[in-house]
């Protein structure tokens, strides 16, 4: 059975655990399968990217990851 979320795309969040704890941000994406979020900002890694066609040169990109749901908390506007 799934939960249901409280929180949106466009909703502001504060993450209340993690490394990140006290960062706010716009949350990106929605992930209900996972109960989880993107924030802008939030929990930023680089990853390693192989050329294409897209990128010819390859190199490191910088990505958020997702938070599970219970770590942020929706903040007031």
């Amino acid at each position: 059975m799934a939960t249901k979320l409280m929180i949106k795309k466009g909703d502001k969040v504060k993450i209340i655990a993690g490394n990140d704890k006290g960062k706010e941000g716009e949350v990106l994406q929605v992930l209900p399968k996972k109960d989880a979020v993107l924030v802008a900002g939030c929990k930023v890694v680089k990853k390693a990217v192989k050329p294409s066609e897209k990128n010819k040169d390859g190199g490191h990109e910088s990505k958020e990851m997702p938070i599970h749901i219970s770590n942020v908390k929706k903040v007031e506007a």
